[in-house]
């Protein structure tokens, strides 16, 4: 696969390149894709635990039903 990302996009992987992070344009980006990938999964926790807050709060607040989880067996099973 070849890319072609602009000159500031290869002037940031020459400096990579250069400070010794990476020993080549492929390792750079193979990096890049790995630590985008980790961000993303920690935004979705992130997501995911702000819900879970919310949620927590309107049951401690009474403004939401809450089930038990036999509760929610049964009304899956009916």
């Amino acid at each position: 696969m070849n890319i072609i990302i602009g000159p500031p996009y290869e002037a940031v992987i020459k400096r990579i390149i250069d400070k010794g992070y990476a020993g080549n344009q492929t390792e750079v980006i193979r990096q890049a894709i790995l630590a985008y990938e980790r961000m993303l999964e920690e935004e979705e926790l992130m997501l995911v635990h702000r819900a879970v807050k919310v949620e927590v709060s309107e049951i401690d607040a009474k403004t939401t039903s809450s089930y038990t989880f036999d509760e929610i067996k049964k009304l899956i099973s009916d």
